[in-house]
């Protein structure tokens, strides 16, 4: 794997270039590695998405800082390629976002998104959201510069402010979060095509955006993104919603047939299963290493069988 300083390096320089980063979503290691064979640049490990898919709970606070932690842990040990982590409010008040940024970044994410609800937040795109005083987010964003010292950690620094505020003010927020040490600013949930050109060129910095499918802003691609001064794009959730919708699918088959013969067109092969999770560098050191292991094993070679 890719030193954490070269990912968080990597990062910064591509955010910098002029063409727009684009992470996908993800919930596990699994489909990480999906995103790295895909040929992405940055992997998103999205904190609704975590608590959906390891909790079956909806996005609203209910995960601890140690529990998505260790999820995003698993995701970093599996790529190459910079993991962005959704660390929500930072599980609390600003001492609590010190000790949250040294977890993180002892995990090896190449940045945090930190946003400025109250603590415990929403989805984004929920209603009934509220936001802490900016003053308190601005206090956030210092402490995380503190804790991540000269790491090279990237500070993602978000605001849910038009939800609660208003488009101006959101925009204010986001300068006040620049200034206070952001490396990248998000606002959270533009309504229309025209908030969404303003941002990138009112707050005169590194910008992300959100592109959630059902949500309050509207779906563009990543090029034309790019176009309106994007820097990076995230599609937190589609990943997750799309294998979800896959297995809802093949369960109504098998439930059907009684089997998955008419399933194997739909799923990953045997040796493409055995192949992403890299099980060729696993038996070589088996045979390296464990006595008794004859040569000729490759286990990652079977075609068949049950498991």
């Amino acid at each position: 794997m890719s030193s954490v300083n070269q990912t968080r390096e990597a990062l910064r320089q591509a955010v910098n270039a002029s063409e727009i980063v684009v992470a996908p979503g993800v919930v596990d290691a699994l489909t990480a590695r999906l995103v790295q064979q895909a040929g992405f640049p940055a992997v998103y490990a999205t904190g609704a998405g975590i608590v959906n898919s390891q909790f079956a709970m909806p996005d609203l606070g209910l995960a601890t800082m140690t529990e998505i932690r260790e999820q995003v842990r698993r995701i970093v040990s599996a790529v190459d390629l910079p993991v962005i982590a959704d660390i929500d409010t930072g599980f609390g008040n600003p001492v609590n976002v010190y000790r949250t940024i040294r977890e993180f970044d002892h995990a090896g994410v190449a940045a945090v998104q930190l946003e400025d609800q109250v603590s415990p937040k929403k989805c984004g795109h929920f209603a009934g959201k509220q936001t802490v005083p900016a003053a308190e987010m601005v206090a956030k964003i210092q402490i995380a510069r503190e804790a991540a010292g000269e790491s090279g950690l990237l500070i993602i620094a978000r605001t849910d402010a038009i939800a609660t505020e208003g488009f101006e003010p959101a925009l204010e927020r986001a300068r006040r979060y620049r200034d206070a040490g952001a490396d990248i600013l998000f606002v959270e949930a533009p309504e229309s095509i025209d908030q969404l050109e303003r941002v990138p060129r009112e707050v005169d910095a590194p910008v992300l955006v959100n592109m959630t499918e059902g949500g309050k802003t509207p779906l563009l691609t990543a090029r034309e993104l790019q176009q309106m001064g994007y820097n990076l794009v995230i599609f937190p959730n589609a990943l997750m919603r799309i294998a979800a919708y896959a297995v809802r699918e093949a369960l109504d088959q098998m439930k059907q047939n009684g089997g998955t013969g008419e399933l194997l067109g739909s799923m990953l092969t045997w040796g493409e299963r055995q192949s992403l999770v890299d099980i060729e560098r696993f038996e070589a050191l088996e045979r390296t290493f464990v006595t008794g292991i004859e040569p000729e094993s490759q286990g990652g070679q079977v075609e068949a069988g049950n498991d």
